[in-house]
């Protein structure tokens, strides 16, 4: 387990500011707890509290499957993949949010995209392929996507249109539960 090199952690930055904007600093600045911090193992950005990464270095890496909250993926080449384990702090912090009808949650939760029919709300001003969380109508986090129209198109809008594409849902900790750890 080590800290993100610079290259790294702005690829991690970068892609959590798709989604929480200016809101990263209150990953690692959170009032009232102690610091936490970002570190690399096994291609895998884990997210913990700085007294669990000190502890953790006693463990061999071979020992270690992991620590802390999973909050990403490197890929073979370089890139960052945000993984639904990190939901609670996006849902937490995001600026642009989808809140979805009930008839369209069983769909989302497969890993369909959302229809103009089962769009709830929508945050005011989300832009066009905006990076949104994704909530049910009774404010629990089921999920991130890609906003497909900006909240005007999605008032004037046919109501079978996408408005929503899927990235993430809770549903993937039952189907790719393997993958997960």
């Amino acid at each position: 387990m080590r800290p993100l090199t610079d290259e790294e952690t702005k690829k991690l930055f970068d892609k959590l500011a798709q989604y929480i904007g200016a809101n990263t600093t209150h990953l690692l600045e959170r009032k009232g707890e102690e610091e936490h911090v970002f570190r690399l193992h096994k291609n895998r950005i884990w997210y913990m509290p700085l007294r669990l990464a000190k502890l953790a270095s006693c463990v061999s890496k071979t020992n270690l499957m992991g620590i802390g909250v999973l909050f990403a993926k490197v890929t073979h080449n370089g890139n960052v993949r945000i993984q639904v384990t990190a939901l609670e702090y996006i849902a937490q912090y995001s600026l642009f949010k989808i809140w979805v009808k009930p008839n369209q949650e069983q769909k989302f939760l497969y890993g369909g995209n959302v229809s103009r029919t089962g769009l709830g709300r929508i945050t005011e001003s989300t832009p066009k392929y905006q990076k949104v969380a994704v909530f049910s109508m009774g404010d629990i986090p089921l999920g991130f996507g890609v906003a497909a129209q900006s909240t005007l198109e999605c008032r004037k809008c046919e109501m079978n249109s996408q408005v929503l594409f899927h990235e993430a849902d809770v549903g993937e900790y039952l189907r790719d539960e393997a993958r997960m750890t």
